[in-house]
């Protein structure tokens, strides 16, 4: 059943990453590309959680798993910060 739920969750980022990334190339909305960029490192994260804990189990990929997470994050506020203006 835990392995629904991370399919799915991987499944719902990349379509969240996908939509936004359509959505900044139709507006060229500048908030929309720092919003997608960090859903494309959270679906990363998400992907890489079903290979860690469904599909290759005997290797812990837990520290190569947070760092598309936090680099999305990153690019979210960095785009918050200088976009604030």
């Amino acid at each position: 059943m835990a392995e629904l739920v991370y399919v799915l969750c991987a499944i719902t980022s990349t379509m969240c990453a996908a939509l936004l990334t359509r959505s900044f190339w139709a507006t060229r909305n500048r908030l929309l590309l720092w919003t997608a960029l960090c859903f494309v490192g959270l679906a990363a994260n998400n992907v890489l959680l079903v290979v860690d804990l469904v599909l290759v189990t005997d290797v812990d990929l837990s520290t190569l798993r947070i760092v598309p997470a936090v680099a999305g994050f990153a690019a979210l506020v960095y785009g918050l910060v200088t976009e604030a203006e």
